[in-house]
């Protein structure tokens, strides 16, 4: 558990996603996922929606990271979502089927929803659910 009383240093975590098609990528987080470009620079941008955010660069060099394998790659703790799908739901319909999961919820206590990514991994969204026993 954080300690509330220590002033805390670390306040964000932004992953660099590397994605094969950047326009398409960028398109997919800011029409589908709801997320805004705060900054742009050719062929990168940084994406933000609330307090999450993600950095996003086209993989454009063969040394960088191979395309997606459907495995976890991103994370975000939401607090209602629920609320979350309900809204970006209209925008999943007009996805492939298998690249939405949920929401349900799981046995390690959180309610989730996911998206297969442009990079091809799954971003998942999820809600603590230990209260709700």
């Amino acid at each position: 558990m954080l300690d509330r009383g220590r002033l805390m240093t670390l306040y964000q975590i932004t992953p660099f996603m590397r994605v094969p098609d950047f326009e398409a990528g960028k398109r997919f987080f800011v029409e589908v996922l709801g997320f805004t470009a705060d900054f742009e620079l050719p062929n990168y941008c940084y994406l933000c929606r609330d307090r999450a955010a993600i950095r996003m660069m086209g993989n454009t060099e063969e040394d960088f990271a191979p395309p997606g394998n459907r495995r976890y790659a991103h994370y975000v703790d939401v607090a209602d979502v629920d609320a979350l799908y309900a809204e970006l739901k209209p925008r999943l319909d007009r996805l492939p089927p298998d690249d939405v999961f949920g929401p349900c919820d799981q046995p390690y206590r959180q309610r989730e929803f996911g998206v297969i990514g442009p990079d091809g991994n799954w971003f998942v969204f999820g809600q603590d659910i230990r209260d709700r026993a």
